[in-house]
């Protein structure tokens, strides 16, 4: 089976009141933790690639490593690009066989955000890749994305119908209250989805597949067993995880998770070099990562996209 597009799978994602996770990836570790959880859960996947990940890993390895998923585990993959920012990192995954991608012109003005969003549509649907747009800005950090809190704005529903219309894309990223990063409230704070946005949103575009960011939940196990092992991470909380779920059964259908996988994989491999400080041997530290990651990944496949089985 190749790569596929997002197109099919949003769609019966849609009609089936379920999400796919959209899981960043770095290394080899990740994506077999990732995929192997994906394999015994029967669950699609979009495998997404951040700027910052092509120029760690190099875009090349990132995709040999996805299609090698593919052909390990039979499952239907997307290759996404996370964050595209100009329409020439866009076209340069679009050559390169991503199957998706994300223009990210929140930051333009309305007029400009368009502009960019349908020039990269056009180039991408001429060649059977899918498009992920933007409409609002979430706060937060995470790899090249930094808004601040004062330059974070939900999402207007009276925009949204206008810029799918004239763009064309095929999916829309939307601010609801999720935020990129691990530190995204702190405790005490009370965090809320603005679902009145969700249903405006839906009814102004129906059955249109609607994506959300930035929403980890920032699982306290990993921040502690991070900290327990050298960490100085601040006390944070997350996106309530049954909030989530009840996007997925809505119009959400691709939920972008990152900061969890990090979590994961960090504490745990601390852990296990204080623990056995004469390893030495990759393999003995990040096949513990790798058992996080998949761990991490059949948590919110079961938990929150309800996506497992839908393969």
């Amino acid at each position: 089976m190749p790569l596929v597009n997002t197109k099919e799978m949003f769609k019966k994602a849609y009609e089936g009141g379920y999400a796919i996770g959209a899981f960043n990836v770095n290394n080899m570790e990740i994506i077999q933790g990732i995929t192997e959880a994906g394999k015994e859960l029967g669950a699609p996947m979009i495998l997404q690639v951040s700027a910052g990940a092509r120029k760690y890993a190099n875009h090349t390895y990132l995709k040999k490593l996805v299609e090698a998923a593919v052909e390990e585990t039979g499952l239907p993959i997307a290759l996404h690009l996370d964050h595209g920012d100009s329409f020439e990192l866009c076209k340069s995954c679009i050559d390169g066989g991503f199957t998706s991608v994300m223009i990210d012109g929140s930051h333009l003005d309305y007029e400009d955000n368009i502009a960019l969003t349908k020039k990269v549509v056009e180039y991408a649907h001429a060649r059977g890749v899918t498009v992920e747009g933007e409409l609002g800005q979430l706060a937060g950090i995470e790899d090249d994305v930094n808004v601040s809190a004062e330059d974070a704005s939900f999402t207007d529903p009276d925009q949204v119908q206008d810029f799918v219309t004239r763009t064309g894309v095929d999916s829309l990223a939307i601010a609801i209250g999720t935020s990129h990063g691990a530190y995204k409230f702190k405790p005490g704070q009370n965090p809320q989805l603005r679902f009145d946005i969700l249903e405006e949103v839906s009814k102004r575009l129906p059955g249109f597949p609607i994506v959300l960011h930035g929403a980890s939940s920032v699982v306290p196990e990993f921040v502690e067993m991070v900290n327990t092992y050298g960490g100085k991470m601040p006390d944070a909380i997350g996106i309530p995880e049954d909030m989530l779920r009840k996007a997925a059964t809505m119009a959400v259908c691709k939920i972008n998770i990152d900061s969890d996988l990090r979590l994961a994989m960090t504490g745990v491999v601390r852990k296990h070099l204080a623990e056995n400080p004469d390893h030495f041997d990759p393999r003995q530290y990040l096949g513990d990562g790798r058992a996080a990651i998949k761990g991490m990944v059949e948590h919110k496949i079961k938990n929150v996209l309800g996506c497992n089985g839908k393969a």
